[in-house]
């Protein structure tokens, strides 16, 4: 039997210096549980994306000193570790050591470039793949996309190799939806190679990118092994018996068959044998079952794991936000206080002339029930001060979308002023619905420095503060913010489906129009046609504010400035005959 040690880790985009302290404890607890292959993930030692640091070359230095510094640490043992390679080019590269050696390197050969990828830019492909054997263990490594693909290095390993395990190594970033996809896809992998495939994830937040964990060990015939926490620093322990795959692969007719006929995808380079290692004695596995989260509560702990990451990792131990009696505001709070602590996030109400005693008095209730801090700042003297500064300039005029927005600017700057003052992360807390049509202000309720909310459209934000509400089991989320009609309160008796369609029908045609690249004319045969060239136009028009907007969670497939990424300046209009 063979002993897989997986290190579901945490890295810091830059940080070399921790990341391989957290290698050299993730090689001190595999020697202790007694594996013979630890695994590490995709850029473990740089964090991944490490995107333009790739370009300091003291960077990629140090990289490659602490992969020269952690051979020591695998004395006994073999390792797989992602980081960064150097040679003729830049290669997204895993070192193999070996018994205080680094045994090879391999390139990733498969680089993509698409949504959040940006490999070209910065890797030259691999062109070649192997298989290593360790006494009568064989095992090839793939790093992230190589598996995506049928015919990929992984394919060829197994065949050309007769590889028993299909090692991959990932920085494979979360959305909703992925997780099954992603495990439906190494399930086949596994089985149509009749190979233990052990994927081993990245976990944790680095900007607007989510890495979920979950990692995962198939069986040859796509049975699920073992699971990795999701959202969490994990690892895996699992034992493979290489003699199983053999049996598996002598009674499948399949692969004599693909050996005869397939054309490898990518040059074989043969097998690399490594010195056997001394056998050791080894406490049996416990058994461990890990249960998927639903798809709420996923998509719920993917946004916290952003929040806390983001502030955790860039420095702020506190955050502070605006409470406006608002679903969203609400949300975010909620979000906030399960990241970094409930003493650790204040919440500020600002009401106006405009503000209902019920959003003052919910704010409160939320804050009460969540455990946070809350001041009042009363924004009405300032707005005045305000308007009688512009008197002169705003003469002959009626009052309109300019002093609305004034408000939320004063706001905003509120927010600022205490962000600055006393070093807390401001969280902003509009959501996808409202910034994909613009309904939202310009250094005001946009002001921050991290948009918790930013891909979450407004439906699923009711669906997350419901299963929130569920979770806790006693009041958390006040009902009437659950409740109430959304309102900005920027003027008397406002409210959203003033300006918007109701978001039952808004988010639909969203997700179709941005999401989905569906054509205006598409979907006006679903929807109303002119309610449909009324949003596609206001998503068009609004690029410019969304170009502004602070960075957030990606938790859809096509994430705004990740992933979607329209020029400010065109002259195309969506819809227009």
């Amino acid at each position: 039997m063979v002993r897989l040690y997986l290190s579901q880790m945490n890295a810091t985009v830059g940080d070399v210096d921790g990341n391989a302290a957290r290698i050299r404890t993730g090689l001190e607890r595999a020697r202790d549980l007694g594996a013979d292959l630890a695994v590490f993930p995709e850029c473990a030692l740089v964090g991944y994306p490490p995107e333009d640091l790739l370009f300091v070359p003291a960077f990629v230095d140090r990289n490659l000193a602490a992969l020269d510094a952690l051979r020591e640490h695998t004395r006994g043992i073999t390792a797989v570790v992602g980081f960064v390679h150097r040679d003729d080019d830049l290669y997204n590269a895993a070192a193999v050591l070996h018994n205080g050696e680094v045994r090879a390197v391999v390139r990733k050969v498969l680089l993509p470039n698409y949504g959040v990828f940006d490999e070209h830019r910065y890797f030259q492909a691999g062109d070649e793949t192997r298989v290593f054997r360790v006494g009568e263990f064989a095992f090839g490594v793939t790093i992230c996309e190589d598996i995506w693909h049928p015919a990929g290095p992984a394919r060829v390993q197994a065949l050309a190799g007769g590889a028993q395990v299909l090692v991959n190594i990932s920085a494979s970033p979360y959305h909703a939806g992925k997780v099954g996809y992603r495990e439906t896809m190494l399930s086949t992998r596994a089985s149509d190679n009749a190979a233990v495939l052990a994927f081993c994830n990245l976990v944790g937040g680095q900007d607007e990118l989510v890495f979920d964990g979950n990692s995962l060990v198939f069986s040859p015939d796509g049975e699920l092994l073992a699971r990795g926490l999701p959202f969490e620093e994990d690892h895996v322990v699992v034992e493979v018996d290489p003699g199983e795959v053999l049996h598996q692969r002598l009674r499948d007719p399949r692969r004599r068959a693909a050996v005869q006929r397939e054309r490898p995808s990518v040059a074989f380079q043969g097998v690399t044998d490594l010195p056997p290692l001394p056998r050791r004695t080894r406490d049996p596995l416990p058994r461990r079952e890990i249960q998927p989260p639903g798809a709420d509560e996923e998509v719920y702990r993917a946004l916290v794991l952003g929040c806390r990451d983001y502030a955790r990792k860039n420095g702020f131990g506190r955050a502070v936000l605006g409470l406006s009696g608002g679903i969203d505001s609400a949300l975010t709070a909620s979000i906030a206080v399960d990241a970094l602590g409930a003493a650790n996030v204040e919440g500020v109400t600002m009401p106006s002339a405009y503000s209902s005693a019920g959003s003052v008095d919910d704010s409160l209730a939320l804050a009460d029930n969540l455990g946070m801090t809350c001041r009042t700042l009363p924004i009405g003297p300032v707005f005045d001060a305000f308007l009688a500064a512009l008197a002169p300039a705003f003469e002959g005029t009626e009052p309109g979308v300019a002093e609305e927005n004034i408000q939320a600017r004063v706001r905003g700057t509120l927010l600022m002023a205490l962000s600055n003052k006393f070093g807390w992360l401001l969280l902003s807390t509009g959501n996808k619905s409202e910034t994909s049509v613009g309904y939202c202000t310009l250094y005001g309720d946009m002001a921050g420095g991290f948009a918790v909310l930013k891909d979450v459209p407004k439906t699923l934000v009711y669906r997350l503060a419901r299963w929130r509400n569920a979770e806790a089991g006693q009041p958390w989320i006040p009902e009437a913010v659950l409740t109430k009609p959304p309102s900005a309160e920027l003027r008397p008796d406002q409210k959203d489906t003033d300006s918007l369609p109701p978001y039952e029908v808004l988010d639909p045609i969203l997700r179709g129009y941005v999401e989905l690249d569906r054509p205006v004319a598409a979907l006006s045969a679903e929807f109303d046609p002119d309610t449909v060239r009324r949003v596609a136009a206001l998503v068009d028009r609004n690029e410019y504010k969304r170009r502004q907007a602070p960075p957030g969670v990606k938790i859809t497939p096509r994430a705004f400035g990740r992933d979607r990424r329209f020029p400010i300046t065109n002259a195309h209009r969506a819809g227009r005959p």
